[in-house]
């Protein structure tokens, strides 16, 4: 890794709690024209927690996740990592934080279709400066983890649903970032195959302290998180605030 690459995580990961909830939002909107998304939202997660955001479909859990996230900037309100306003960053370091302490997993893996499995997993320590032999090398043994060992020179279209979304799984890990974000994991899966996701992503986090925000409809994927919060209508009903 270069000594600029090394900087840059230095001063991202600088941002970490000292005390408190790793993540926090207060008095949080966003709106898309004249629909409120979001409308006045509270929330803390702790660092090492894995907390499931429920509600039905366009109730703002999404939007909620990638404000979080520092993806979408919200209209009012603020959102803190370690204390520190996300908002108050400007966009380099935002970006850095999303590279280096914030992992995403999405619905349908969004894996690229003309890479390996190993390169598709390789690529997040590849932007962040490792070399590519080293690179490889940690791809390989985060697809053994997750069971995938004889997968890792095939491309996405030759594996299967579950076996794609846990290559997927495999590339957010082994960038070893604070905080996963996953939206939908297991929404195009059937029952087997998200119960394998599930059970890999989250026994791996908690091994690793990994901090995990779950956004999904599905009662079988929430119950594998230590915590869940509703949203509905822009507003979580129940449980946002940690006393």
């Amino acid at each position: 890794m270069s000594g600029v690459d090394q900087a840059s995580q230095a001063e991202a990961r600088s941002i970490l709690p000292a005390g408190g909830p790793l993540l926090s939002a207060r008095g949080v909107h966003r709106s898309f024209g004249l629909t409120q998304a979001l409308r006045g939202v509270d929330l803390d997660i702790n660092a090492g927690e894995i907390l499931a955001i429920m509600g039905p479909s366009g109730s703002g859990k999404s939007t909620l996740l990638h404000v979080l996230a520092g993806v979408l900037a919200p209209d009012a309100g603020t959102v803190t990592y370690g204390g520190q306003s996300i908002g108050a960053l400007d966009e380099a370091t935002r970006a850095r934080l999303r590279l280096t302490e914030f992992g995403f997993i999405f619905q349908f893996g969004q894996l690229l279709p003309d890479l390996s499995a190993a390169d598709n997993v390789s690529l997040p320590l590849l932007l962040s400066g490792l070399p590519r032999r080293a690179a490889l090398r940690r791809a390989h043994v985060g697809l053994e983890r997750l069971g995938l060992a004889e997968q890792a020179d095939k491309l996405p279209g030759e594996l299967s649903g579950g076996q794609a979304q846990r290559v997927a799984v495999a590339r957010v890990l082994v960038g070893e970032p604070q905080v996963i974000f996953a939206d939908e994991p297991t929404g195009s899966l059937d029952s087997l195959a998200a119960e394998n996701v599930m059970t890999a992503l989250t026994g791996l986090a908690r091994a690793s302290g990994t901090t995990v925000v779950i956004v999904t409809h599905d009662p079988r994927t929430a119950s594998y998180a230590d915590r869940e919060v509703v949203v509905r209508d822009g507003l979580i009903t129940t449980g946002g605030v940690l006393a």
